[in-house]
Formats: structure tokens, C-alpha cells, sequence
């Protein structure tokens, strides 16, 4: 402990700084806190940024969990609330039947599965609604139509409707308060899929199932279950049978339920709560069963877990369409409909989940894989991936590690699935895009200090050290100017943002990140130094995993698409 608090007070100017940022953000957003939707913001330019750092002043999500692991034994509140804040922002829950809804959980894959499904309707020419989380770059990522985040102007219109009515109503509600950010979306996402007349409404769910704000839905049209592993075990349970069992959590009575292979444990458990709600429950083929006439399923998402999360998007979407359609079309389906739908699984786009960009000599491999079993899918996607890059490459190719993780994530265990992979070096950074006092509020979290954040990192370090059995004594320190850097650990680095981690690791070889107007941390003599081989090699390539938030952050520096 004696080092880290040497560290921390030669990184104080840094963590001052975002501090400084920060309280940016958290001033914007009290500045709006109060206005209805009669007194939203007028200045031109300015109104998205006002409404999502008013909705950062939400960002309760840390004593949120809390407040779900201490109010366990009485689940049914925590719906109830969200009942109470869905009427006082002027919606009911008989109103969300109108949208036609695909409820999906799970532990790895949910996203995925809704995004090929939310793909293969609209293939089909149903207007789609579809809401994820958590976003990457911009908040509005998590409410899209017809596969688009809504606009900005789109985002705010709604978002101070719903805003101000909650915000009103406040005084007439007992004890009355503002829903926690994820509850807020939510609601947000409902007014959205409303008001804008979507065919169908694809629901991620959160955390869980049976307790997750999302499970207001009284009357989903289908329901699916992707795989199942342990996450959340502080709000799920420790075991895959607990956690199966809150998954379990959102099959209705009478509506159809599918699943893809689980463990037996967890199937057993899904198959008894099927049982008891009186749901009936199928497991889904692998989508080498499908008959296609010869005409093979191509995906547009890479991994093969993604076969099985493709196949629970199929049977998800057939049900769906067996009841919007007439019943002299549906009878014509089968068949026709894989091989007229293929299109849609071979267009799906689901960023950060085992993504390949190429900027120049760099190539990014973007996964983020935050749980064990994820993990060891995204290790072999990489290998596979990066080896057919590594043939194409003119000479010898650097790989390198950018890693974090967040929230109770077992980070050892996941970095032990990645030494493997021979990486030239490991890096680690917090969840920070860019240290400049700015309000960058899409990807603001005011849930953890920054010293946490840099703590995390150098725990992370300390493990990737064991698992290579190279740990070193003294530790690791943040690699900017007039900061401690030990001489003798050449393979792993910590530094204080992404940005910064992104410019050493790139070398100036990434146009995109040698832009002049991105501000430039200098780095010590010695540790440039220790770049040649990223200097030298013919190409270099990153896999960053660990947290769909870094991952995020890197897209927001290496892609203009994902911040404009």
C-alpha cells in the first residue's frame, strides 16, 4: 500500500485535472436539473449535451445494485417502483403491449442474438425498435430505430418530455424521487418505441431477468434465453442454477420461450421455471440442423458462439412472425424464410463484439468480453482472426494487450485465458478516453474515483505478471512525464487514459491518432524506447477486450462514425 500512495501523489495533477472535467459535466447537468419539457434548453448546438449530462446526475447505477442485493428478499418493490415511474412519466403497462415485444436475457450473447434479430425483421420490412446496453460511444446508441441510433434532436425532444414529467411529479408522488439512469432509459426507450409507431420492439435485458427493470413487460410476443454463465453473482446468485433461475424470470404464461444448449444444471432450472409459469419452452438447433436446400447460413458477426446466438435469433424471429402474419403466409414459411432471412444474418452489425478495424500499419481486434466464457471465445476468435492477418503481413507483426475491467469482473482469470495469445506487450488504462477538461458527457461515470480506476489497473498488471510468473517486486507506475516508471518491465504498461495508451501503442503508424488536434501525453525517454519493436514491426495488432466501456472509448478516437 506504501507504493500505491506514492504513486497517487505523483499522479495528482493528473487526477485533479479529471476531476476538473468532471465536475464540467456534473455542473451542466444541475444547471437543467429542474426544467420541464416547457423550459428545455434553447441554445442552438447545445441541447444533447444538456440533456445527457442531466441525465448523468442519475448515474446512480453503484448504489443502485446496491439497493437491488439489499431489497432481494423483496423483489416484487423494485417492480413496483418501476411501475410507479412508468405512470408518472404518462405511460402505462398496458400501453407497452402495442409493441409487439422480443424479450431476450442471458449471460453471453443477448446483445448479439437481438441484433440479428432486430436485423432479420427488418429484412423482412417491419419498422424496429431496439433497445441494448450498455452503449460505447453515445447514449442514444441504446435506443435505435429501424437499426440507427435516433438522432440527437430525436433524443432530446423525448428525453426532456420524460424529464419533466418525472421531475414534476415529484411533489405529488410519496417520497417521490428520479429513477436511477438504467430505469430512466428504460422508460425512455418505451415513450420512444411509442411515439415513433415502431412493428416490434426488441428488449435487451439488463441484469437478471426476473427482477431487471425490463420485466415490467407483461405480454412479450416471444421470449429467449442466450447462453448462461456467471456474471453479477453479488445480484444473481453464485451458481449457474441461481442464475438460470433469475434468468428464467422473464417467461410469461403462455408465451413462447426458446433457449439455446445450456449446462445441464442451468437447463434444468429454465425447464422448471418453465413449468411453473406455464411457458412453453424449446431449445434451439444448431444452425448446422437448419435445412437451407444447400444454401449456406452466412453471419455477419464473427465467433462461432455466434452460430448458436444466430440460431436462437431464427426461432425467435419465426415465432414473432408466425403471429404477425396471416396464417395462409406463415404456412409458406420454413424454408423460404431461412434463405430469404439469410441476408439479414449475413448484414448484422453489432459493434465491439469480435470487431476488425484496420487504421494503416494498425490493425484492432475489439471484443468486449467481460466474463470467463466470453473471454476463451474471444481468445479464439483473436488467434483465428489475427493468424489469417498475420499471413497477409510483410514482415514480423507485433501484438499487444489492452485490457481493463471493471465492476467484480474476475480480471485474474480472464488474463490468464490471454497469456496465450504471446503478446508483445500488455497494456493497461482506465475506462478514461482522453485526460482534457472537456464534457465528453456520453461516457462519464461518476460511480468510481479515479484512484480506483488506476488501482484496478495496476492489480491487473500485478496479475498478468504472476501468470507470466515474472512478477516483479516494486510494481508499476503511470508512464506520462515526472512519474515513477520502473526500468525493468518492458511487457507491460499503465497508463492514465485510453487515448494516451493508444497513441504509445500506435507509435504515430495510425493516422487517425496522429491527428495534431488530439492532445498528446509526453511519455518518458525510456519508455518510448521501449517501442522499437512497435517501430520496427511490419504491422502491429491490438486485441482490446475486457469491457465494452474501453472498448467503446477506443472506437470514440479511432472512428469519427461512432462519435458524430
Amino acid at each position: 500500500m506504501l507504493y500505491f500512495s506514492v504513486t497517487f501523489q505523483q499522479s495528482s495533477r493528473f487526477s485533479a485535472l479529471l476531476r476538473e472535467r468532471d465536475s464540467v459535466c456534473r455542473l451542466a447537468g444541475s444547471a437543467f436539473r429542474h426544467r420541464s419539457t416547457k423550459t428545455a434548453p434553447q441554445l442552438p448546438g447545445m441541447e444533447y449535451q444538456d440533456a445527457i449530462c442531466t441525465l448523468n446526475t442519475l448515474q446512480t447505477n453503484a448504489s443502485a445494485l446496491q439497493q437491488v442485493r439489499q431489497e432481494r428478499n423483496h423483489p416484487q418493490q423494485q417492480l413496483q417502483a418501476m411501475q410507479g415511474f412508468l405512470e408518472r412519466a404518462g405511460l402505462t403497462v398496458e400501453e407497452l403491449n402495442r409493441l409487439n415485444i422480443i424479450h431476450v436475457t442471458g449471460t453471453k450473447g443477448k446483445g448479439s442474438t437481438c441484433a440479428f434479430t432486430e436485423k432479420i425483421l427488418r429484412s423482412y420490412g417491419f419498422r424496429t425498435g431496439f433497445y441494448s446496453s450498455p452503449h460505447l460511444v453515445q447514449v442514444r446508441e441504446r435506443i435505435r430505430i429501424n437499426g440507427q441510433p435516433i438522432g440527437k434532436d430525436i433524443f432530446t425532444k423525448y428525453f426532456w418530455q420524460i424529464y419533466g414529467r418525472l421531475e414534476e411529479s415529484k411533489v405529488d408522488a410519496s417520497g417521490g424521487t428520479m429513477p436511477a439512469y438504467f430505469r430512466f432509459l428504460t422508460i425512455l426507450a418505451f415513450h420512444v418505441f411509442l411515439q415513433e409507431k415502431v412493428d416490434v420492439a426488441v428488449i435487451e435485458v439488463g441484469i437478471g431477468g426476473a427482477y431487471d427493470c425490463t420485466n415490467i413487460i407483461r405480454k412479450p410476443w416471444v421470449c429467449g434465453v442466450a447462453s448462461l454463465g456467471i456474471d453479477h453473482t453479488q445480484i444473481l446468485g453464485d451458481t449457474i442454477e441461481k442464475i438460470a433461475w433469475q434468468k428464467g424470470g422473464i417467461f410469461k404464461p403462455g408465451v413462447p420461450a426458446f433457449t439455446v444448449s445450456q449446462p445441464e444444471g442451468a437447463m434444468a432450472v429454465l425447464r422448471d421455471r418453465a413449468k411453473e409459469i406455464q411457458c412453453p419452452l424449446w431449445v434451439c438447433p444448431n444452425l448446422d440442423d437448419y435445412q437451407t436446400d444447400g444454401t449456406a447460413l452466412h453471419l455477419g458477426l464473427a465467433g462461432k458462439h455466434q452460430r448458436w446466438n444466430a440460431s436462437l435469433a431464427l426461432q425467435l424471429s419465426n415465432s414473432w412472425l408466425k403471429r404477425r402474419c396471416s396464417p395462409g403466409k406463415s404456412s409458406r414459411m420454413g424454408q423460404g424464410l431461412l434463405l430469404s432471412l439469410n441476408s439479414g444474418l449475413a448484414n448484422t452489425e453489432w459493434p465491439g463484439r469480435n470487431q476488425t478495424l484496420k487504421n494503416g500499419e494498425v490493425t484492432y481486434f475489439l471484443d468486449g468480453a467481460h466474463t470467463v466464457r466470453s473471454m476463451q471465445a474471444c481468445v479464439d476468435w483473436f488467434k483465428g482472426s489475427a493468424a489469417q492477418h498475420e499471413k497477409n503481413a510483410s514482415g514480423p507483426v507485433a501484438r499487444v494487450l489492452l485490457f481493463n475491467a471493471t465492476g467484480d469482473r474476475d480480471s485474474a482469470a480472464m488474463l490468464k485465458l490471454l497469456v496465450p495469445c504471446h503478446f508483445d506487450f500488455a497494456v493497461f488504462c482506465p475506462n478514461i478516453t482522453e485526460a482534457i477538461v472537456s464534457c465528453n458527457a456520453d461516457q462519464q461515470n461518476f460511480n468510481v474515483s479515479v484512484e480506483n480506476m488506476l488501482t484496478r489497473c495496476m492489480d491487473n498488471e500485478r496479475s498478468w505478471h504472476l501468470h507470466n510468473r515474472s512478477l516483479d517486486q516494486g510494481g508499476a507506475g503511470l508512464l506520462i512525464e515526472e512519474r515513477l516508471v520502473p526500468d525493468n518491465q518492458a511487457d507491460t504498461l499503465v497508463f492514465p487514459c485510453i487515448l494516451s495508451a493508444l497513441q504509445w501503442i500506435s507509435q504515430g503508424r495510425d493516422a487517425v491518432l496522429a491527428d495534431p488536434n488530439k492532445q498528446v501525453l509526453a511519455v518518458k525517454p525510456n519508455i518510448r524506447a521501449k517501442a522499437a519493436v512497435l517501430r520496427e514491426a511490419a504491422q502491429i495488432h491490438v486485441l482490446v477486450t475486457g469491457s465494452l466501456h474501453l472498448v467503446g472509448g477506443v472506437l470514440k478516437h479511432l472512428s469519427p462514425t461512432y462519435s458524430n
